[in-house]
């Protein structure tokens, strides 16, 4: 018996062989892409590529699916490459353990991807792999603020151009703009109002000036969105 077995009943031979050949590039692995990355390993996703170049520190444990007590201290990518073999012992990873400057993102995207999920929290290389995935014509989903938000209900995906009521999507925009980019990225937002007194400002280490607060399941519910969105997109393909 496949471990399978339920998602091929589900979406038949066929769609199954599509996701079994997949290749998919996920790029931040915090609250959002840690969750996302596990729901595409077990719907049979084949080849993954993850990237990310942080530690667990203890402030992760309240929203990122890897963040446990044992695990402060340690690579991300590394953690998350070690439990998705768990899940499926076959797949393919190749795990880079770095930070995109815009020369990386540009080396790292390419046309072997179906999709790349972004899942980054900060705005600059945010921009930097969108611009990549877009010049070099490879689909791309991007995840928004989940920060400063309560109600998963909100929780939408449209293209970048249509984003309303968020914060980091406004700044995208403005900053995809400057760089010829207006529209053609799927975006996952919240279209709730973020909560204005949850904001923090930080030292702008990493290239993030300042953070909302956040709650155990919005980036889960975010990391779903865009992995539901891309398997999806695969399974019709």
């Amino acid at each position: 018996m496949s471990w399978l077995e339920r998602t091929e009943l589900l979406v038949q031979k066929e769609g199954l062989e599509k996701l079994t050949n997949a290749n998919i590039l996920i790029v931040g692995l915090g609250g959002v892409g840690s969750f996302a990355a596990e729901f595409i390993a077990r719907a049979g996703v084949n080849k993954i590529t993850l990237v990310d170049g942080d530690v667990f520190d203890i402030t992760n444990k309240n929203r990122q699916l890897t963040a446990l007590d044992s695990t402060i201290g340690k690579s991300k990518a590394q953690v998350l490459a070690s439990r998705l073999k768990d899940i499926n012992s076959a797949i393919e990873l190749t795990v880079l353990e770095e930070f995109l400057s815009p020369e990386r993102a540009y080396e790292i995207v390419s046309e072997e991807f179906d999709y790349v999920l972004d899942c980054i929290d900060s705005i600059t290389p945010k921009i930097n792999l969108i611009v990549a995935a877009r010049r070099k014509k490879v689909k791309i989903i991007s995840s928004m603020g989940a920060g400063g938000k309560l109600d998963a209900t909100k929780i939408k995906i449209k293209d970048i151009s249509q984003t309303k009521n968020c914060t980091m999507a406004r700044t995208v925009r403005k900053r995809l703009k400057e760089r010829n980019v207006d529209k053609g990225v799927k975006a996952v937002y919240s279209e709730e109002f973020q909560i204005a007194e949850s904001l923090k400002m930080t030292d702008g280490k990493n290239f993030k000036k300042s953070f909302y607060g956040t709650i155990s399941y919005m980036p889960a519910a975010f990391g779903l969105q865009a992995a539901a969105f891309v398997i999806n997109e695969i399974i019709k393909k």
